[in-house]
């Protein structure tokens, strides 16, 4: 293989190009754009697979904030959906034990009705963050991303060129060639990162499998709102008479939008609780309808689907990036020399990528809320595979044999949190098999608590807008 073309500038194709350009220094590698489609930009978040990228490509935090209009995250603060806010942040406090698959933290706060502001990052609830503990996860004004990244892509003697694909040669199972009114384009393989029009794949035979049957939202409103004195070091995800709003916050505004079943309520209703909510005005700059599921086959001939292309299910985890990633790496490791074989195992773990997050965004509605007739009527339709995970941890906390492979974005502690937060744990259980550890697993675990407890109570904290100001200004201590 000696040429590569991406069709599509989108985050998820630029992520793809920088990670396989990275890997393979001899590979050249193209990007075919087209400056008349526009960017989904309502503000954009991460999850921690976003750390490995930067590792990989050679990003540090500094430049990322200067460049991008970037902010911390530490997770998601998930409003009013429970009687409690709860704080889906798992790399904080006592996440994880030398027990390896037993997350011995999680049963201790289970067993000890801890709420979620003891055994997540206490910090984040005041908008503070901790310079000495880098996050792993940001928000982005998602135009200042893409910049960023066509800025690396260069950098990296990727080329691009701004084009509009309009034909697709296949012959014998494969792309031939692909061709704008201008020009042909002829390469070895490529990468469809066209988004929702799939133009690329769809034409080798790739057919959508709807998720709508178990995710209830289908459509949303985007608009930015304006700066303000301080920004949370978290996504907010509200819960709404008909669904969810978020609030991202971004280097001078913030992003938000809210994600509906359009049964319910339309985005004039929409605009109007928001602005309820908000107290003022809003202006509407995107209204987006979309239908959660993913293809079957990502992976057809000499073509992979990345990005849009391959999969939404909805931003309620952010997992849009972080699939991106994932692909991206599992492409890397099997794109040269690659058989039949290997393109039937991509499929395999790409599937079990995007049902790991449907299955994790639906258990976030399992919240019992009976305060609108949207909350009222719905009734969660689980696939199998939820359903049995969820019999068997009611009585016991999700562990790694529980799961589908390493490149899955969700794992037990995430499940954990929110298993928790939704009391679909039976805590006698919980207890049960806490205490059923040896005196030597169990002083591990409040070894670990109380390390964590001090840590919290001695570490330095700033405000999380003024660290981003010092990080901008280039005064942070070297």
């Amino acid at each position: 293989m000696n040429k590569l073309c991406i069709v599509g500038g989108g985050t998820a194709g630029l992520i793809t190009a920088l990670i396989l350009k990275r890997r393979f220094s001899s590979l050249k590698i193209d990007i075919v754009k087209s400056d008349k489609i526009g960017i989904i930009g309502v503000g954009e978040g991460t999850t921690e697979h976003w750390a490995d990228f930067m590792l990989h490509i050679g990003i540090t935090e500094e430049e990322l904030i200067r460049e991008t209009g970037a902010t911390m995250k530490g997770g998601i603060m998930f409003k009013d959906w429970t009687k409690h806010d709860y704080y889906h942040n798992t790399y904080g406090s006592y996440a994880y034990t030398k027990f390896a698959h037993y997350l011995g933290g999680y049963a201790y706060a289970v067993s000890n009705n801890l709420k979620s502001k003891e055994y997540t990052d206490p910090h984040a609830w005041n908008n503070l963050v901790t310079p000495s503990d880098p996050t792993k996860q940001y928000h982005f004004n998602t135009f200042k991303l893409n910049e960023f990244l066509l800025k690396k892509c260069k950098s990296f003697d990727i080329n691009i060129y701004n084009d509009d694909i309009t034909k697709v040669n296949i012959k014998k199972g494969n792309i031939e060639s692909i061709e704008s009114k201008k020009k042909k384009y002829k390469y070895d393989f490529y990468i469809d990162s066209t988004g929702f029009k799939r133009l690329l794949i769809s034409k080798l035979g790739a057919k959508w499998q709807s998720y709508k049957e178990y995710l209830p939202m289908n459509e949303a409103i985007a608009f930015p709102t304006k700066d303000t004195d301080e920004y949370t070091p978290y996504t907010t995800a509200k819960a709404m008479s008909a669904g969810w709003m978020w609030r991202i916050p971004t280097n001078g505004r913030w992003g938000n939008g809210y994600v509906y079943n359009n049964k319910f309520i339309n985005a004039e209703q929409a605009k109007i609780e928001c602005e309820k909510y908000l107290g003022h005005k809003i202006e509407i700059g995107k209204n987006i309808k979309f239908e959660a599921g993913a293809i079957d086959r990502p992976w057809i001939g000499n073509c992979v689907a990345t990005g849009l292309s391959s999969s939404f299910i909805e931003p309620l985890e952010a997992s849009s990036i972080g699939t991106s990633i994932q692909q991206a790496y599992i492409l890397m490791h099997i794109l040269i020399n690659y058989s039949e074989k290997d393109i039937q195992l991509y499929n395999k773990r790409f599937k079990s990528i995007v049902e790991n997050i449907r299955d994790f965004v639906l258990l976030h509605y399992m919240t019992g809320k009976k305060d609108s007739k949207f909350w009222k009527q719905y009734k969660p339709n689980l696939p199998l595979s939820l359903k049995e995970n969820l019999k068997t941890w009611h009585k016991r906390l999700p562990m790694k044999e529980d799961f589908d492979g390493e490149y899955i974005l969700f794992k037990p502690e995430n499940f954990s949190v929110v298993l928790k937060e939704l009391n679909l744990f039976d805590k006698k259980s919980i207890k049960k098999e806490f205490n059923s550890l040896s005196q030597s697993y169990k002083d591990c675990v409040y070894e670990q608590v109380d390390r964590q407890k001090s840590w919290n109570n001695n570490v330095e904290t700033v405000s999380h807008k003024k660290y981003l100001q010092k990080v901008c200004s280039g005064r942070l201590p070297k």
